[in-house]
């Protein structure tokens, strides 16, 4: 890639007032100075990416113009850093790319040394955003839970909720890999199926935990992985047993927690906040080795489409109205 040429990338920008995505031709001159150059080949669309393409909804990029997609894969260009090398295959995920660093939807990005981490050999670009964020924060997520030591595949249920989307579908395969009997909760009944060949034993409509209930509720969860946040955590919460816990990601139905301190204080219910965006390299280094070991990439090809960068704009309104099943592999290339 020479200085001079151009290549695409979706461009946020500040039009008469408001935030408007397009698709833009960038030289290598218009790129933050950054230590590592990166020939992206594959990003990926999430939810929060949906947000900021479509009109920068909760102002998740802070500031215009920025190039959007918090996630990228690709091959190392160049790199004034001893610990990367031209030719070596690399993901990010997080760091602030799409909020307050520019992100993966452009064809060359360069990013900080320590954003990234080794490809896996045993993923190819596309599967590696196929995994993306929101499966590296499925991984987070487990991890918690096992670190946490009281979650046992010997006993009890594992609840996922948002069950359908990307930290969902992933969180099941990797539990339903480690043996654990894992309930899926959803509110699309027609991916009963899919959610069961992702290793689902049971799935529960998402409306049984949506409602305000009692503080505390017949116990049943021995652990559970929770995207949803607002009443449905307080739900969960009330409802795993005792020493149990939850890793919550994620406020697909809100941002609050209307409920008490008494699953905590009576059952010793733990309440794990997973962060994937900051997470220390050693964080980012398990989850992908988890990936690695016990991610059937069968399973992926079965949870993910693929689609041209070109055609982010016609997708992010599908994952912001939980249209989207699986997850959403942006090819930026074409």
């Amino acid at each position: 890639m020479k200085m001079g040429e151009k290549f695409p990338a979706v461009v946020i920008e500040d039009i008469d007032g408001k935030a408007v995505s397009s698709l833009r031709e960038l030289g290598l001159g218009d790129l933050p100075d950054r230590d590592v150059l990166v020939e992206v080949a594959f990003s990926s669309l999430n939810y929060k990416d949906g947000l900021a393409v479509s009109g920068n909804k909760s102002r998740v990029a802070r500031t215009l113009p920025m190039v959007a997609g918090i996630d990228l894969a690709g091959t190392v260009v160049e790199s004034r850093s001893p610990a990367w090398k031209p030719g070596d295959k690399v993901v990010v995920n997080g760091w602030g790319m799409s909020e307050t660093r520019w992100g993966g939807y452009s064809r060359y990005q360069r990013v900080d040394a320590g954003w990234l981490v080794p490809l896996p050999d045993v993923f190819t670009f596309e599967q590696a955003m196929a995994i993306g964020t929101a499966g590296y924060t499925a991984a987070l997520c487990v991890d918690a839970l096992e670190e946490w030591g009281t979650v046992s595949v010997d006993e009890g249920e594992v609840l996922v909720t948002g069950a359908a989307g990307g930290v969902g579908s992933v969180a099941i395969a990797l539990l339903a890999a480690r043996g654990y009997s894992v309930t899926a909760s959803t509110g699309r009944p027609e991916t009963g199926e899919y959610l069961h060949r992702l290793g689902a034993r049971a799935t529960i409509d998402r409306g049984e935990l949506s409602a305000a209930g009692r503080p505390l509720q017949k116990e049943r969860w021995s652990g559970a992985v929770d995207s949803v946040g607002g009443v449905t955590l307080v739900n969960v919460l009330a409802q795993t047993v005792y020493r149990g816990a939850v890793a919550a990601c994620g406020l697909a139905g809100g941002a609050d927690l209307p409920g008490t301190v008494l699953p905590h204080i009576l059952r010793g219910v733990a309440l794990l906040g997973v962060d994937s965006v900051m997470a220390p390299r050693s964080k980012r280094d398990s989850a992908w080795g988890r990936l690695a070991r016990d991610l059937d990439t069968g399973l992926l090809a079965d949870m993910t489409q693929v689609v041209p960068m070109s055609r982010v704009g016609d997708f992010a309104p599908e994952i912001l109205a939980g249209r989207i099943k699986g997850r959403v592999v942006v090819d930026v290339t074409r």
